[in-house]
């Protein structure tokens, strides 16, 4: 990897305070174009738009999605307005390349009843049932991330009061926790973590069964096993509780702001996605109810 690319991934960790996962998505595409252009014969610092937007077109003709294209080119950008701001070259050839438009997913989201079933499975008999009761109960309860819910450790929660300190990067959120999800926190602080962890020097809040923090494929795969259990077709996936608990916030009247916040969105163009799921009867009322409906 050349020295410049280094540095740049080394601003994006240290002034930046980038989360890993988006820190290892950079390094991912600006390698990637590296390769590229070393395939190429071409000299990165002499790098053109016409090469940029041939890259992009090489992406495009691999089969890469519309989402990973327009990442790949934000990546890019952002190496070279680094390069510009550190005077290594005058101009940013990305500058004025229009990035792939990215239609809006509708998000994958569960019934309530749905949500009730899969919660139900975990059976409070043994540590991992406890563990999975509380762990399962608070992704729901929050809409966390799973990246932000394995890097908690035990003192983030504040359970007498009633919510949860997410920190991500430079950033903190506290999220309220309801009573179903305290007192399975609870359960599971008393009964469960104390047995699974080897050491007391131990803060992850969620462990694994060696005593060690939860991985992100660990919890995919506890949500995966319940779902089986629970016979739910939907596929579903740690992010698909998040995508359920804003779903169900927002039919139940909460307001859109207010959930803004709990998800830690900066933008609140991505809350809005989910207003296309507001309850029907939301709109049956409003029919019968405006004169012009």
């Amino acid at each position: 990897m050349d020295k410049k690319i280094k540095l740049f991934l080394e601003f994006l960790q240290k002034d930046k305070k980038l989360s890993n996962n988006t820190l290892q998505s950079y390094k991912r595409d600006i390698t990637q174009f590296e390769s590229y252009i070393n395939e190429e014969n071409l000299q990165y610092l002499k790098i053109t738009k016409e090469d940029i937007k041939k890259y992009l077109t090489n992406l495009k003709n691999k089969g890469k999605k519309t989402s990973t294209i327009s990442r790949n080119l934000a990546s890019i950008r952002s190496f070279y307005q680094y390069l510009v701001r550190t005077k290594k070259i005058k101009e940013d050839p990305t500058e004025g390349i229009q990035s792939p438009k990215v239609e809006k997913r509708v998000p994958n989201v569960l019934t309530s009843q749905e949500v009730e079933l899969l919660l139900e499975q975990p059976k409070a008999v043994d540590l991992k049932g406890i563990r999975d009761k509380a762990m399962l109960e608070f992704a729901y309860a929050t809409g966390m991330r799973v990246t932000e819910i394995i890097n908690l450790n035990v003192e983030d929660l504040n359970l007498k009061d009633g919510y949860v300190t997410c920190k991500n990067a430079n950033k903190q959120r506290n999220i309220p926790l309801g009573a179903i999800s305290i007192n399975a926190l609870k359960d599971y602080l008393k009964k469960a973590r104390p047995y699974l962890i080897k050491s007391e020097d131990e803060k992850s809040l969620f462990v694994n069964i060696n005593g060690k923090r939860l991985t992100r494929q660990g919890f995919w795969k506890i949500v995966k096993f319940y779902k089986e259990q629970a016979h739910i077709e939907k596929d579903i996936t740690p992010h698909v509780l998040r995508h359920s608990f804003a779903t169900h916030l927002l039919q139940n009247g909460a307001d859109l702001k207010a959930i803004q916040v709990m998800l830690g969105h900066s933008d609140i163009s991505s809350t809005q996605v989910y207003m296309q799921f507001q309850d029907e009867g939301l709109k049956n009322i409003y029919k019968k109810a405006h004169p012009r409906a």
